[in-house]
């Protein structure tokens, strides 16, 4: 067996070594330092991502596991992002938090990492990570909330925030009433209950293979959560004894597998930034066209919200992500390994479906085609998305006049004006929300529609914009377009008025405006005086060096991985 990482820094008699070993002897006895393995628990707990609260109580079952493998566990606090409370977006410091744990990984004494991440950004950026530095890892999805109630109707966590907030301004619900759901909306620990971006990143890092088979979905609230963090554990103490590394399970096989679960499930567009970006760490060759090519004609099988009737608890006790494997086991990499050191495809044998109603089998899907759809066109060259499964059918096939908003303060300002000149065929446009514009790429893609035609009963509109979208949102949405409005995309020279082709079935995404009069026209001056133009830290190199949507949104100075050894020694 090779020597541990850790033995960099406390096999020895010299001076340096003392001075490693003497300053963790608070409680860690003399053994501890005899070439056991040390590992990391990478923990994102933090009173100000609640959806994250619990991970302190986790990480006492994980250390658990680990003294019980023989392995010496050290908590690792690591940068946390809630996705409710953070502004501009959380999404503009995914790839800060993912830098920082990564140096951190390289620059401390850890010989394996064990992953906590829960709220959206959480798990991408700990990927992103453990990808770069290269050392076993393995992760733990902290779950979803248990699901809450009000007057006797089930809430899906951020969906019906949306949904309810529409019949507000349409006159349908009192302010009142709503502000009451308030208080039944969270019921527990966890992250959002629906199919959003949280369930979906740890849907996703299952069928990629980096957590436990079986794991995610598990309810936060569950005690089952805490008996897996033990025996994973376990597990992190085996996996760096048989080295056993990202860049040894992950292939391309494993991101197709995961591009698969993504579209049987109807989970969040935000997927195909955040599988990008981690592959990109891993030199993986995976582009959007393959969330397309792979995911397109995978059938919908969850009937789930925002896309469908039921909530994340509700996909766990009907057999989880396991049982919805196995119906598309066909369409899987059956090399792929997971963390396990087996393939994902050992674990669909028995993995029954206990509840058609939430989960669907093969031969009577949701939707026979689900996943992403990407479309090109003169205003997108580099492509942009949609998920189909969210959308109105009707509207997937569209053409109509464009209303441009130049700004998100633009849209809030104008779009409750009664004189606003849009009719249930318009086409919102909103510009200047890419990763440069705005910056970090905010979740506004889902504009509220006008007042005016909510009052009319109108509940959906083509809407494009440059910018992301909750996973727990819905609607026809287009979004990613690339390039964005601030690095010199087409959509800076839309107008209004301008008529707009969506057709999703033949992947266009088009401006009706002869190429001659597109060359004449410069973009919005309007829109250009608000793009981000930061003076400093960290949003100055964000907007100087990260790259577009359809290269995962990381900065270009982080693609690959830099490996586990730190460049000079200290001391």
């Amino acid at each position: 067996m090779a020597e541990h990482r850790s033995s960099q820094w406390y096999a020895g008699n010299d001076r340096n070594a003392y001075i490693h070993r003497a300053w963790m002897r608070r409680g860690l006895p003399g053994h501890a330092f005899d070439g056991r393995p040390h590992i990391a628990i990478a923990n994102t707990a933090s009173d100000l991502t609640p959806c994250n609260s619990h991970f302190n109580e986790v990480a006492e079952s994980v250390k658990q596991g680990v003294y019980e493998a023989g392995g010496i566990p050290l908590n690792l606090p690591v940068v946390s992002l809630g996705e409710t409370l953070v502004r501009p977006t959380a999404m503009l410091w995914r790839n800060m938090a993912a830098m920082a744990t990564e140096e951190m990984l390289r620059a401390n004494p850890v010989d394996g990492v064990v992953l906590l991440g829960g709220c959206d950004k959480t798990i991408p950026s700990l990927l992103m990570a453990a990808a770069s530095v290269d050392i076993p890892a393995v992760v733990i999805p902290g779950g979803p909330m248990l699901t809450g109630t009000f007057r006797g109707v089930a809430l899906g966590c951020g969906t019906d925030v949306w949904r309810l907030s529409e019949e507000v301004r349409a006159g349908n619900m009192s302010e009142a009433e709503f502000l009451k759901s308030e208080s039944s909306m969270i019921r527990s620990r966890g992250h959002c209950n629906t199919m959003g971006t949280a369930s979906t990143m740890a849907v996703v890092a299952e069928a990629l293979g980096t957590i436990i088979p079986g794991l995610a979905g598990t309810p936060a609230a569950d005690s089952r959560l805490l008996e897996a963090s033990h025996e994973t554990g376990r597990l992190i103490v085996e996996m760096v004894e048989q080295d056993r590394r990202p860049s040894t399970i992950l292939s391309r096989g494993s991101f197709l597998n995961a591009i698969v679960a993504l579209a049987a499930v109807g989970g969040s567009t935000n997927a195909v930034v955040h599988l990008l970006a981690i592959a990109g760490r891993l030199g993986i060759d995976l582009t959007q066209d393959d969330f397309d090519r792979t995911g397109s004609d995978v059938p919908l099988l969850v009937d789930l919200q925002p896309a469908g009737r039921w909530l994340m608890e509700d996909f766990f006790r009907a057999g989880g992500l396991l049982a919805v494997l196995a119906q598309v086991r066909d369409l899987l990499d059956p090399a792929a390994l997971t963390v396990t050191g087996k393939p994902l495809v050992d674990y669909l044998d028995d993995a029954p479906i206990w509840d058609p109603e939430v989960i669907s089998r093969r031969e009577a899907p949701v939707q026979p085609h689900a996943g992403i759809a990407v479309l090109y066109g003169n205003l997108a060259p580099e492509g942009a998305v949609i998920k189909p499964a969210a959308a109105s059918e009707r509207l997937l096939q569209h053409r109509g006049r464009a209303m441009v908003f130049d700004s998100i303060e633009d849209m809030h300002a104008r779009i409750d004006d009664p004189d606003l000149d849009v009719d249930a065929d318009s086409v919102l446009i909103l510009r200047g929300c890419g990763p440069k514009g705005y910056p970090g790429m905010p979740e506004v893609a889902n504009m509220p529609l006008p007042t005016k035609l909510l009052q009319q009963g109108v509940r959906d509109m083509v809407r494009i914009c440059d910018g992301r979208m909750s996973g727990t949102a819905y609607g026809t949405v287009v979004l990613h377009v690339s390039p964005e409005a601030a690095a010199d995309g087409p959509l800076a020279l839309v107008r209004t008025g301008d008529m707009i082709v969506l057709d999703v079935a033949g992947r266009r995404l088009d401006i009706d405006v002869p190429a001659e009069e597109l060359a004449t026209r410069r973009p919005s001056e309007i829109a250009a005086a608000a793009y981000a133009n930061p003076k400093r830290g960290w949003e100055k190199l964000y907007v100087q060096t990260v790259q577009g949507a359809n290269n995962g949104a990381d900065l270009d100075f982080l693609v690959g991985s830099s490996g586990d050894q730190v460049s000079r020694e200290s001391h």
